[in-house]
């Protein structure tokens, strides 16, 4: 269990500094960020025709109200602990990247929830807005990650031996 922690400690701090180096922030985070708000509007636009991206901007056309995406909004940091929480656990490879894959979509997709309905609060009631955009999204995201670890460890060989052992012995 010390490994874990120390290889985690080790990971979340050697990518959380990756993370806010200009190189990575210039070639990787506003990228995605920009890709992130396309998507975003690519959504909205199902219901909304009014609405646009400018880079990580998403604005209302007749309105003029907007969002910007920034650091901490994109989900890339929920994605970097649950990448430090599977990388850090001993388990399979394989195991590792399918259960990181399918934790950045679950992230992102709740990701893509969040950003559409601040969208759309903000709009209406700049309190809630705050709110919600402070406390229960942010709080929101980082339990998707830790949902997803804890899923992703339930279906991990060593933790399927173990349910089965635990019901042989019931069994018996």
């Amino acid at each position: 269990m010390i490994r874990f922690f120390v290889l985690f400690t080790v990971l979340l701090v050697g990518l959380f500094t990756l993370e806010i180096l200009q190189p990575a922030e210039k070639y990787v985070i506003l990228p995605f960020t920009s890709f992130i708000a396309d998507v975003s509007v690519w959504i909205i636009q199902a219901f909304d025709d009014n609405v646009r991206s400018v880079s990580n901007v998403i604005l209302n056309k007749t309105t003029g109200f907007g969002v910007r995406i920034e650091r901490g909004c994109n989900g890339v940091e929920a994605m970097i602990i649950l990448f430090a929480a599977i990388f850090a656990f001993p388990a399979p490879l394989k195991n590792k990247l399918i259960g990181f894959t399918i934790g950045f979509f679950a992230i992102q997709g709740l990701n893509l929830v969040r950003i559409v309905s601040l969208f759309y609060l903000g709009q209406w009631n700049q309190v809630a807005f705050e709110w919600f955009h402070l406390y229960l999204w942010q709080a929101l995201i980082i339990l998707d990650a830790l949902v997803v670890w804890l899923i992703w460890l339930r279906t991990l060989p060593q933790a399927k031996a173990r349910r089965a052992q635990l019901a042989e012995a019931a069994g018996e």
